[in-house]
This record gives C-alpha cells, sequence and structure tokens, in this order.
C-alpha cells in the first residue's frame, strides 16, 4: 500500500505545463463589451456569442463585433453539439426584428454584418422571410455594408432558400455539421444529402 501512495505522489507533484496564451478564454468586459451588452439589451436581440455559450465571446464582443442570432432563442432542433435551448417556440415571427438588427448594425458601426438563425421547423418557410428582411433592412440602413448569413436547411424548402437567395446576401454559408455516418446521432432531426 505504501509503494501505491509513493507512486501517486510522484505523480502529483510533477509541475503542469501552462496553457497557451491563445487558448485561454478571458474574461468578458471592456468598455465595447458593455456597449454592445447594451444594445443587445435595449434591442431585444439575442446573439448566437450568448445563446451557444461561446468561449471567444469577450474577445469578439471587446472587438466590436457580434453574430446576431434572429427567430427567437427556441430552436426546434436538438442537436447534440449545441447549447442553444430546445422546444417549440410559442410565438410566430417577430417581425419587428429585423428593425431591430438593422438598428444595432448602424449603432455598432458593423461593415460586416453575421446573421445566424435557430431552427423553426414548425414554420413551413423556416423563417426565411425573416433573413430576407433582415438583409434589406440592414442594406438600407447602412449601405456599404456586407452580409454573412448562416441559414438553416429549411427542411429542404427550395422555396424558402430562394426567398434568402434573391435577397442577395454577400455570404451565404450552411453547416453540415459532421460526417454522414455520425449525422443520425449528432444531428437526428437534419439530412446530410438534404444539407448538401
Amino acid at each position: 500500500m505504501e509503494f501505491i501512495i509513493q507512486e501517486t505522489a510522484a505523480v502529483t507533484d510533477s509541475p503542469r505545463e501552462r496553457r497557451p496564451e491563445w487558448l485561454k478564454a478571458k474574461i468578458p468586459g471592456g468598455e465595447n463589451f458593455a456597449r454592445i451588452d447594451h444594445i443587445m439589451r435595449t434591442k431585444n436581440l439575442h446573439t448566437v456569442c450568448e445563446e451557444a455559450r461561446c468561449p471567444n465571446m469577450g474577445e469578439c464582443w471587446n472587438a466590436g463585433t457580434a453574430t446576431f442570432m434572429i427567430l427567437g432563442d427556441i430552436c426546434t432542433r436538438s442537436c447534440g453539439f449545441c447549447n442553444v435551448k430546445t422546444g417549440r417556440p410559442g410565438y410566430g415571427l417577430d417581425w419587428d426584428e429585423p428593425h431591430r438588427v438593422a438598428e444595432a448594425v448602424e449603432l455598432m458601426n458593423i461593415k460586416h454584418a453575421v446573421i445566424t438563425s435557430v431552427n423553426r421547423d414548425e414554420r413551413a418557410d423556416g423563417g426565411a422571410p425573416i433573413f430576407a428582411e433582415t438583409i434589406r433592412l440592414i442594406r438600407e440602413r447602412v449601405p456599404g455594408c456586407t452580409i454573412e448569413v448562416l441559414i438553416p436547411d429549411f427542411k429542404g424548402s427550395e422555396e424558402a432558400l430562394n426567398l434568402v437567395v434573391d435577397a442577395r446576401p454577400e455570404i451565404l454559408n450552411h453547416n453540415i455539421e459532421t460526417v454522414p455516418r455520425l449525422y443520425r446521432k449528432v444531428r437526428p432531426q437534419a439530412n446530410y444529402q438534404q444539407s448538401l
């Protein structure tokens, strides 16, 4: 028994290497962080930074940027890798949200706006009209701002996809998230081929 205790003590006494600086998440704070937080609260907006508990939120917000998350803060899917709340949203689309996002983009003096969303599978259009209106209003309010959207799969609806494409964002993204063989486990409510 004494031998085991000595072995354990020898292992725990060895010095631990420090984590590299780039791996350490800084505690959110600072002037820009407070300003972005104030804008998000007063405009009643959501960011993927907050809802998905991104460890880089402090860094991005201090740099004066954020990824807006539209269509509410409740996702109709429950992907295994995501921290966004899941459930059935008990409300329709918030048609004032695109106005508030455009106002926030202007207040934040953003030159490149990034917009993502929760999935709204209870809707045939998946919330695509809100994406299109958000793009249109940012263009109207902040001329010259480039717009990147990260869209859901809209359950394969080409009509919903075309609504967003017709709004002409500079960048259109859709995450596949994982390889085909893990899809049923990681994204049980999605379809790999449909996402392609």
